[in-house]
Order: C-alpha cells, then sequence, then structure tokens
C-alpha cells in the first residue's frame, strides 16, 4: 500500500468512525489527509470505494482479533471465550463509538448498496466463525448458539458507547459463559 493510501485510509478510518459516514466529506479527508484530489481518486474511484475500503480494513482487523483467538491455543471453549474478551476490550478501548459494521448498516440501510453488502458480508463471516468455533465445542445446535453469541455481541456494542462500557462488558461475557453453559448441561447425562 502506497504511503498517501494509507494516510488517505487511516485519515478516513478516524473520521468515519468518529463522526458518522455521510457527516464527512471528500474534502474534509483529503484535507486532514495532506493530499490532493487527484491522489484521492487515484486511490478510491469514489467515496463508496473509501467506504468499503474502511470497512474492509475493519473486517481484517476483527478476523485478525478472531485468528489470535484460534492460535492462543487452549480448549474449544477457551477460544470463544477469548474472542468474547477481544470484543469485550474493544468496547472497554477509549474512543469506542459502537460496532463499525452497524453504524454502517444504519447510515445504508439499502441492501444493494456497496456498504451495505460490505456489512453483511462482514456479518455472515463472524456468524459462520462463531458457528464453527461453537461446533468444536461439541455445541449440538452450533448455529443458533451463534446467532445468540452474535445478538449479545450487537447489544453490548450499541449500548457499551452509551453508558459506563463495565457493565455492559461484564454482560456480555456473562451471557456467553450462559451459551457455553447452556451446551454443557445440554449434552450431560
Amino acid at each position: 500500500m502506497s504511503e498517501a493510501r494509507a494516510r488517505l485510509l487511516s485519515t478516513a478510518t478516524r473520521l468515519f468512525y468518529t463522526e458518522g459516514l455521510h457527516a464527512v466529506g471528500v474534502d474534509r479527508i483529503i484535507a486532514e489527509a495532506s493530499v490532493t484530489r487527484a491522489t484521492l481518486y487515484r486511490h478510491f474511484a469514489s467515496k463508496d470505494d473509501l467506504l468499503v475500503a474502511y470497512l474492509t480494513a475493519a473486517d481484517q482487523a476483527i478476523r485478525a482479533q478472531a485468528e489470535a483467538a484460534r492460535a492462543g491455543g487452549g480448549a474449544p471453549a477457551d477460544v470463544v471465550r477469548a474472542v468474547a474478551r477481544s470484543i469485550a476490550d474493544g468496547i472497554r478501548s477509549p474512543g469506542f463509538r459502537g460496532c463499525a459494521f452497524l453504524n454502517a448498516a444504519a447510515e445504508y440501510p439499502d441492501p444493494a448498496h456497496p456498504v451495505h453488502q460490505a456489512v453483511l458480508a462482514h456479518r455472515q463471516w463472524f456468524l459462520d466463525t462463531v458457528t464453527e468455533l461453537l461446533a468444536r465445542t461439541g455445541e449440538t445446535a452450533p448455529e443458533p448458539a451463534a446467532r445468540h453469541f452474535v445478538m449479545l455481541r450487537d447489544g453490548a456494542m450499541a449500548a457499551g458507547c452509551l453508558t459506563d462500557p463495565a457493565p455492559i462488558c461484564e454482560t456480555f461475557l456473562l451471557g456467553v459463559e450462559g451459551i457455553l453453559r447452556y451446551r454443557d448441561a445440554s449434552v450431560a447425562p
């Protein structure tokens, strides 16, 4: 990635996440990234392309967190817990403003729009990943359990930027434990 492209994406990421996708125009990104309009359009054909690149970078960061949880090893349930802890750590981080994907979906509700498509692709990957991780724990119904996990995550991400994140994260992590314990209880003799 060229230095100018990296600077554009970094600037856009900061502004889009903190202020919103519609609220930030290309002129502001150009000014803050200290590039020319031609440089922006050489790297991104449109603002929509820049928005999709922003979401792609966010997706890659979350995929890396999930991969780090897997690489940490341990029992399958511990990998699920590690993924949940990484989510809680994000909610507790300074400047947290909710889920970039939920925020983007709220601003781009048309399912045919490329931004909304990027959101859907990320969410499907995340659901598939959690389903696979829960299946490894021995969960006999991993799909509904994964949907439950994702719903808990969505709620925690929404609430975590509205109030003190500590009890939100505690509740989210307890919910994930509940999913894991329910599996244990349902397979016990």
